[in-house]
């Protein structure tokens, strides 16, 4: 009964946090990814190819994209249909429509890493060896959301190939933008010349986001009182785990989902690729 009356205070203060606990609508869009896949970016550069004539920053990115750890149901019931929501939930069989981010998770932990020192989660002398396998054991902060193996699975084995789910790499978002973003706008019905596409491209680019973010780091419910030595918008590059991970961690990331990273099309560095076949379903 106490439990329940909490739950109906935070709710009616709006000072509740929505994650799975939200009414969702059939004309909602979801944006998905685990933590430290590209999922910011794509927020911009959705919001700027959705909203031309607003000025996208952080300053009102969770207005326009709002995202459910962050804000609260009500806020998530207020917002204008219809609806583009990020998250990083795992499944949820009520999403309607679904753009799902994945990235390399040999790529994934180390901006994680940084992310946690950031958050101050864990202190700078923390061994990464060890958080390699927290990493992979789902002994994160974030095992709400499952871990990398689970949270990719959970949806490209459920939803993958279905008109309304569209899968993106963040490596190939970051080698042609443009064109990945075409595929965003043509998945949510937009139309969206070379022009648009580019000058989305553009007003979301890393170096753009750094500078918002030295400026509005303390209007944002992401960087708010969070450590400034240590950026939120990180290097905006793929392959960084080739020069920085232990061969070791690197191992023990691809023993645990390799297959799974081959299906979704990363190459494994170590020799112990199982060699029964795997299908990728998309």
């Amino acid at each position: 009964m106490i439990y329940g009356l909490k739950t109906v205070v935070r709710y009616v203060l709006g000072t509740d946090h929505a994650e799975r606990n939200f009414g969702v609508f059939k004309d909602d869009t979801f944006l998905v990814s685990y933590p430290r896949s590209g999922n910011t970016w794509t927020r911009f550069l959705i919001a700027n190819l959705v909203y031309p004539d607003r000025d996208v920053s952080f300053a009102n990115i969770e207005k326009l994209i709002p995202d459910t750890s962050s804000q609260s149901s009500r806020a998530l019931k207020r917002t204008p249909r219809p609806r583009i929501i990020k998250t990083h939930q795992y499944f949820d069989h009520r999403y309607p429509k679904v753009i799902y981010i994945v990235r390399d998770p040999r790529d994934v932990v180390l901006s994680n890493y940084n992310f946690q020192r950031k958050y101050r989660q864990i202190e700078d002398i923390y061994p990464l060896e060890r958080y390699v396998e927290d990493f992979t054991l789902g002994r994160l902060i974030s095992s709400d959301w499952g871990t990398w193996g689970e949270n990719v699975a959970s949806w490209i084995f459920t939803r993958g190939g279905r008109d309304e789910f569209l899968l993106l790499r963040y490596e190939d978002m970051l080698e042609n933008t443009a064109a990945e973003l075409a595929r965003i706008a043509a998945f949510m019905k937009l139309e969206a010349g070379p022009a648009r596409l580019e000058r989305a491209v553009e007003l979301s680019s890393a170096e753009r986001m750094r500078k918002l973010e030295t400026l509005e780091s303390d209007k944002w419910v992401g960087t708010r009182n969070r450590r400034k030595d240590i950026p939120f918008v990180g290097a905006a590059s793929g392959g960084g785990w080739k020069t920085r991970l232990p061969e070791p961690s690197v191992q023990q990331i691809e023993a645990a989902w390799g297959q799974l990273m081959t299906a979704v099309g990363y190459e494994l560095a170590t020799a112990h690729q199982s060699s029964s076949a795997v299908t990728s379903p998309v």
